[in-house]
């Protein structure tokens, strides 16, 4: 442990880590500036917030509404919009015990990393109680947001599916109409695949990859923990043909981020991607919809699997304004404040009670409501050195796709990274 934390908190100085292209956050938020709004020390009652969400156009219709159901005046801090200097400045503010700041916002990777550092108040008593826990997925709320004594650190604040999404004028083109399983997605970019454009596009810079890798490990019935896994290998050797030996994806995409990808398919480069959330940037771009691009289920491989992700509110144990911040928090865990992220932020709410209400609609109901009904859902695998060990598999990756390695030194050297940073 001392060996993990000396090197968390010189390394995050220095490690170029995209935290927030892994996880699936409202991208526009990361696009401008930091900035601040009353920051500092808070008052009864008050609450000062470090959030992601202070440049999504609707904020301030958000935060109108949450001070008036919480009772809470709520100060904000806006985070950088670069996910590195984010990352140190979240570090530095819960390891330095600096109470300028009550709650907030993390994504997974900073929950992995944070959660047994004994920075954050355990909620289990005053927030999570048993009412609202049971509408909260399980199986996320333990992989994520429960730390080794089993406290719960965090209020996920929506569901967002690491989803197959598609271009339905090339699904058309092929013509095919479903994709429901390994032969099917082989022959979908296979038949896209042609006058420079590509079946699949993906994310593969080094420390984005790592979604998409456990993405295909779990369809192929893997263990990204264990590279003896038949599932695990047939899993990266799939990616390794997509690129090098069927050609349906470029090789040069290991230099590309969620934007450089988006753009792509947005452009009509790819016919599918993997992507996070309810396609805020596809809207954006007016191509989002069932005739043009949208989310579709998970095909079948060895399984129907796919992961969801939060960005979650936390309460800084530094923090002088306790009571306020768990009136926010419960505020944050109720139906009206999840409904709040999903109408402002369109936030998919994480209380299956609350997304099952009318005023959660559109599409993207239908899809989410079937993929929770027909996959297995995780959390994404990850290690308490999180993005040293992302960094690593990304890495290792990489010379995998460019033959710089073979496939046994690949799952060599990753069961390696699994022990190391276990």
């Amino acid at each position: 442990m001392k060996r993990f934390w000396s090197l968390f908190l010189t390394g995050s100085l220095t490690i170029a880590v995209a935290l927030s292209g892994c996880s699936g956050n409202n991208s526009k938020a990361n696009e401008t500036a930091a900035g601040t709004q009353d920051g500092g020390n808070a008052g009864k009652d008050e609450i000062t917030l470090y959030t992601i969400q202070s440049t999504n156009p609707k904020f301030q219709d958000w935060l109108k509404e949450a001070e008036e159901k919480s009772g809470v005046k709520i100060n904000w801090v806006a985070a950088p919009t670069d996910s590195d200097t984010r990352q140190q400045k979240v570090s530095t503010i819960l390891s330095s015990g600096d109470n300028t700041v009550d709650i907030l916002e993390i994504n997974d990777e900073m929950a992995t990393s944070f959660k047994n550092a004994g920075w954050l108040e355990p909620l289990q008593d005053t927030v999570l109680t048993d009412d609202v826990r049971k509408q909260l997925p399980q199986g996320y709320m333990k992989d994520m947001l429960t730390s080794s004594k089993g406290d719960l650190i965090g209020v996920p604040s929506y569901t967002g599916y690491l989803g197959l999404w598609v271009d339905q004028k090339k699904l058309d083109a092929a013509g095919m109409t479903s994709i429901n399983n390994e032969e099917d997605f082989v022959k979908f970019l296979k038949a896209t695949t042609k006058d420079g454009q590509y079946g699949y596009g993906g994310s593969w810079e080094k420390t984005y990859v790592f979604n998409e890798i456990a993405t295909f490990v779990n369809l192929f019935g893997g263990d990204y923990f264990d590279w003896s896994n038949e599932g695990s290998r047939k899993a990266v050797k799939f990616m390794y043909d997509m690129a090098n030996t069927w050609k349906v994806t470029p090789v040069d995409q290991i230099a590309d981020k969620y934007e450089q990808m988006n753009q792509k398919f947005i452009d009509g480069k790819y016919a599918s991607v993997f992507m996070w959330g309810t396609g805020t940037d596809y809207k954006q771009a007016n191509r989002y919809g069932e005739d043009q691009i949208h989310m579709i289920n998970m095909p079948e491989f060895a399984k129907r699997s796919i992961f969801t992700d939060s960005w979650s509110y936390v309460l800084n144990s530094a923090s002088k304004n306790k009571d306020a911040a768990i009136k926010f928090l419960k505020y944050a865990a109720s139906e009206d404040g999840e409904l709040n992220g999903w109408k402002n932020f369109d936030r998919y709410p994480a209380r299956a009670d609350v997304a099952a209400q009318e005023e959660v609609a559109g599409d993207i109901k239908t899809i989410y409501s079937e993929i929770q009904s027909t996959n297995e859902v995780h959390g994404r695998p990850m290690l308490p050195q999180t993005m040293e060990f992302i960094s690593e598999m990304g890495t290792l990756f990489q010379n995998y796709i460019q033959d710089k390695i073979t496939l046994d030194d690949f799952c060599k050297k990753a069961q390696e990274a699994v022990e190391r940073y276990k």
